[in-house]
């Protein structure tokens, strides 16, 4: 998938979004019921990945879905969830990890419950780019060594029988020697790794070739989590998409699945886009805000450089195939 940054001079701390009101559904709800969250996990993960989100999620009162991605294509994957959805009352905290971000972006249009998006390390894309076009505009991806390869060396391919483009008909795993690196960017100890590895749900390619329709970031509020070690998105392109979004953002010294290594940060930003934060996002996340925050935050970063602060991609085309 997809391209690390460069790291960048810490941003400046600014302060967080204001919350969306919690009203809707079938008649009036309290303003003390607390609105659905909707985790959505992305490509070699499932729905287990948020068991530890969920579970202080629900201890603060939050009903909570968390729900199976099929990873069998975009549209089809972005229909599912919005099908979902359509199920469940009241007020909506959508969040996204990764592919599923795309997929949050596609499902939430057109549902008036959804009051806030989340992107955990996630994709934003907006209409007609692809995950792979998406993931290839900036450097640092570890999910190839060879820029020539058919296919990301990290990647293996297991055929799907049948009618069809044999390029097509593919389900794409990370390799298990390759998954502690680009997934976790080592945060987690072998024996875990290993066992995430072993239980990873594969993708298809069309998850990565099929263009995205009208962003639904563009009419709902955002919020956005950087990971600085993002070895298989990148943590420029996540800058990128959050920014050009307009999201709420922080930064965490993270990899790729910060949701599974610092589930705390995770369910403090779901809490602030929730409005349901009292205190202010956890010290050691550094918000980079809405654009014209950014702009203060890039001013300032610009002084401290002057007065003496320190400042492999593959983007290549793989067919359809990611």
């Amino acid at each position: 998938m997809l391209a690390l940054a460069a790291l960048v001079p810490a941003a400046v701390l600014i302060s967080a979004a204001p919350a969306a009101a919690m009203n809707a559904g079938e008649g009036e709800r309290s303003a003390e019921e607390k609105p659905t969250v909707v985790l959505v996990h992305g490509l070699w993960a499932d729905a287990s990945g948020w068991n530890e989100i969920t579970e202080r999620l629900q201890r603060d009162g939050f009903p909570v879905v968390a729900t199976a991605n099929p990873l069998r294509g975009l549209t089809g994957d972005s229909e599912y969830l919005a099908a979902r959805l359509k199920r469940i009352e009241g007020p909506i905290v959508l969040v996204g990890h990764s592919y599923g971000g795309a997929v949050i972006t596609n499902a939430a249009n057109g549902n008036p419950n959804i009051k806030s998006l989340v992107y955990i390390a996630g994709l934003q894309p907006d209409r007609g780019e692809t995950a792979l076009a998406l993931s290839a505009k900036y450097p640092g991806s570890r999910l190839s060594d060879d820029p020539t390869a058919p296919l990301p060396t990290a990647l293996t391919a297991v055929p799907i029988p049948g009618p069809g483009d044999p390029s097509e008909n593919v389900d794409l795993y990370l390799k298990p020697e390759k998954f502690r690196e680009v997934f976790l960017s080592d945060r987690l100890d072998p024996e875990t790794s290993d066992a995430l590895a072993a239980s990873q749900r594969p993708a298809r390619p069309a998850t990565f070739a099929e263009p995205s329709k009208t962003p639904a970031w563009k009419t709902i509020p955002s919020w956005a989590m950087v990971a600085t070690l993002d070895y298989t998105i990148g943590a420029q392109n996540e800058r990128f998409m959050a920014r050009r979004a307009g999201s709420h953002t922080v930064e965490v010294d993270a990899p790729h699945a910060v949701h599974l290594t610092d589930p705390d940060a995770v369910t403090d930003m779901i809490l602030a886009a929730a409005g349901s934060s009292s205190e202010d996002l956890t010290p050691s996340l550094a918000r980079t805000g809405s654009p014209e925050q950014t702009r203060l935050a890039a001013g300032i970063s610009v002084l401290a450089l002057v007065s003496g602060g320190s400042l492999y991609a593959f983007s290549r085309r793989v067919r359809t195939v990611r």
